[in-house]
C-alpha cells in the first residue's frame, strides 16, 4: 500500500463532535414539534392530560353502572388506569414515530438532518410527555381509591420501558412500510383497531376461556397490561407474562424497521 492509498486518520474528537451535532439536531426537532403541536392550540399540554383522564373516567363510570366491583381491587379508576396507561404509551409512540419522516420531510433535505434524528426526536418527546401525563394521572387517582395503594415500582418501570420499546419498534417499521406502500397506514389502522378491546384494559386475562387465552397470549400488550397491574395489586401475579416474548417482538420489529429505512429512506423521501 502506497502512501497515497493510506486513508486519512480521523480527526481527534470527530466522534464527539458528530454526537454533539446529532444531539443538537434532535433537540431542535423536539422543540419544533413542541411548538407546532402544543404551542398553537388553546390549552397546549393541558389537552395531553385531559384526554386520557377523560377516557379513564368514562370507562370507569360506564362499567361502574354495569358491575359492582372491578376485576381487581375496589377502584374502577385505578383498574382502568393501570390498563390504559401502558396501552396509551405504546399507541401514542407507535403512531407518532410512524409519521416521523412525513412530519420532518422538509428538514430531511438538509444533510445535517437524518431520518434517525427525526425518529429519535419524536420518540423522546412523546415518551417524556406520556411519562409525565401517566405520573400525574396516577398521582390524582390513587388518593381516590378506597384502600391504600402500595406500589411496586419495579414492574411499573419495566412495563413503561417495554411499552416505549414496543412503540418505537412498531412505529419504526410502520414508518418504512407507510412510505413504501401507499395504503399501509389504512390497512394497519383497520387491522389493529380491536387492540383497544383485546389488550386487557377492560378485563383480566386470567378470567378468559382457554381458547381466548391461547389467542390473546400472542398480543404483547396483554403481557404489558398484566405486568403493570402486578405493581399496583400485590395479590395479582400475572403468571402468563413473558418479558422475553415482548422483548423478542420489539427487537425483531425494530431491526426490520431500521433495515428498511436504512435501505429505502431516500426512496420514501422522493415519493
Amino acid at each position: 500500500m502506497t502512501t497515497s492509498e493510506i486513508p486519512p486518520a480521523a480527526e481527534p474528537g470527530a466522534g464527539v463532535a458528530r454526537g454533539f451535532r446529532t444531539g443538537r439536531v434532535v433537540l431542535a426537532l423536539m422543540l419544533r414539534e413542541m411548538a407546532s403541536r402544543y404551542g398553537r392550540s388553546p390549552g397546549g399540554y393541558l389537552w395531553a392530560i385531559l384526554e386520557p383522564v377523560g377516557a379513564i373516567a368514562v370507562m370507569a363510570l360506564g362499567f361502574s353502572l354495569l358491575v359492582r366491583t372491578p376485576p381487581l381491587g375496589t377502584s374502577f379508576l385505578l383498574f382502568f388506569a393501570t390498563g390504559f396507561i401502558p396501552f396509551s404509551l405504546y399507541q401514542n409512540l407507535a403512531t407518532s414515530v410512524s409519521k416521523s419522516i412525513n412530519f420532518s420531510r422538509a428538514l430531511l433535505t438538509y444533510p445535517v438532518v437524518s431520518w434517525i434524528d427525526a425518529i429519535l426526536a419524536r420518540f423522546l418527546l412523546n415518551s417524556l410527555t406520556a411519562i409525565m401525563v401517566s405520573y400525574l394521572i396516577l398521582l390524582g387517582i390513587m388518593p381516590l381509591s378506597d384502600s391504600p395503594v402500595a406500589i411496586d415500582y419495579v414492574p411499573v418501570l419495566e412495563t413503561m420501558l417495554m411499552a416505549m420499546g414496543l412503540g418505537l419498534a412498531v412505529g419504526t417499521i410502520n414508518c418504512a412500510l407507510t412510505g413504501l406502500i401507499q395504503i399501509w397506514g389504512q390497512v394497519w389502522s383497520i387491522v389493529t383497531r380491536p387492540l383497544f378491546i383485546a389488550s386487557g384494559i377492560f378485563f383480566l386475562y386470567d378470567d378468559l376461556s382457554e381458547t381466548a387465552q391461547s389467542v390473546l397470549w400472542y398480543n404483547p400488550l396483554v403481557h404489558l397490561v398484566g405486568w403493570m397491574r402486578t405493581g399496583f395489586y400485590p395479590n395479582y401475579e400475572a403468571p402468563y407474562f413473558s418479558g422475553l416474548y415482548v422483548l423478542g417482538c420489539t427487537f425483531v420489529l425494530l431491526f426490520l424497521g431500521i433495515v428498511l429505512l436504512g435501505r429505502y429512506h431516500r426512496d420514501i423521501l422522493a415519493n
